[in-house]
């Protein structure tokens, strides 16, 4: 699904990528973990297509097509989800009006017909009871006034209407209790962990991924993946760290 060969990407002229290769195949879900600064929200940055962070070398092909070739709306076409750590508060935009076009444009560009109104508060409903969220709070505008916990789980709702193939969840466990964190992990198992789909799970602990067991663990440091493993190395980094293995 997600092929990634000899990444090399600067951000503001500075190298943070380094080589950095990487394969997700469908139906697997892979955990990063990494120290502050090793390249671990770049990575995420530059497969969403955000602007400022420039690829220098390799590739990035997402279901056989040239990943970073895509603007960014068409890698959200393509079934692209970018799970942010910091969700942005958006006032005055409400956030059912915000998925209804984010859901229909995207549709759009698939070449399926758009969502009527009934249609999208059915799968709304439908999302935010699985990610126990009042429905309420999806009339109110995006992410303003939420608590860090609220904003995680409203971005877990919002996965869930947009059904993406591969979804790339950058600190999603950030700021989250205990009952926040087993929801939204549940979130992730129910609506991503399904034949076809993907997820890439960027995190700095061990605590997400007793809620969603990843197949495989990757360690990213000074801007390239230097160990892999099952989930026993997110638990013998939780013991011991990273300084030996990032050494």
């Amino acid at each position: 699904m997600l092929k990634i060969e000899n990444l090399h990407a600067t951000v503001a002229a500075k190298p943070i990528l380094k080589g950095l290769s990487l394969t997700i195949n469908a139906g697997e879900i892979h955990a990063i973990m990494g120290p502050n600064g090793a390249g671990k929200s770049t990575l995420s940055y530059v497969l969403g297509g955000r602007p400022g962070y420039e690829v220098t070398d390799g590739s990035a092909t997402f279901d056989g097509a040239d990943l970073l070739d895509m603007e960014p709306h068409q890698r959200a076409a393509a079934g692209l989800f970018l799970g942010f750590q910091y969700p942005v508060e958006i006032p005055g935009v409400s956030n059912v009006q915000f998925l209804r076009e984010a859901l229909n444009a995207q549709r759009r560009g698939r070449g399926e017909e758009p969502l009527s109104g009934g249609e999208f508060l059915k799968v709304a409903r439908e999302k935010a009871a699985l990610l126990k969220m009042d429905m309420d709070m999806l009339k109110r505008s995006v992410n303003v006034g939420f608590s860090g916990g609220e904003k995680k789980r409203n971005e877990m709702v919002q996965m869930g209407i947009i059904d993406p193939k591969l979804a790339i969840l950058d600190e999603t466990d950030s700021g989250l209790d205990i009952d926040a964190l087993r929801t939204v992990g549940d979130g992730i198992n129910t609506i991503m962990r399904r034949p076809g789909k993907a997820v890439l799970l960027i995190t700095h602990y061990q605590r997400l991924l007793d809620y969603v067991q990843p197949d495989f663990v990757h360690v990213l440091a000074a801007g390239r993946i230097v160990k892999s493993g099952g989930p026993e190395l997110a638990r013998e980094l939780e013991e011991h760290g990273y300084a030996e293995i990032a050494a």
